[in-house]
């Protein structure tokens, strides 16, 4: 599923319209990426939580010349699916 078949399906099932649901779903990944950003978590009950893990700095390897670089340290996104998500795919 894409973007454009989530907002279809939001609309249809909220029984609003598309444009609304588009700013709803647009609404909501802003607020995820803002509170990320200042390092909170987002805890949606039975669904899951988002929350911010780290990455430490890493020696790499260029595949074509096998020549090591360094590789920054990173904050990165981390999702961890919740009891309801996870009862709900093995029914």
């Amino acid at each position: 599923m894409n973007k454009t078949e989530l907002v279809e399906h939001m609309a249809k099932h909220a029984e609003i319209s598309k444009a609304a649901a588009g700013r709803a779903l647009e609404s909501l990944m802003g607020a995820v990426k803002a509170t990320l950003k200042k390092g909170g978590t987002v805890a949606l009950v039975g669904f899951g939580t988002f929350a911010v893990g780290k990455r430490a700095a890493r020696v790499g390897r260029n595949p074509k010349t096998g020549a090591a670089l360094k590789i920054k340290a990173a904050k990165v996104p981390k999702f961890r699916p919740g009891k309801g998500l996870k009862e709900a795919l093995n029914k």
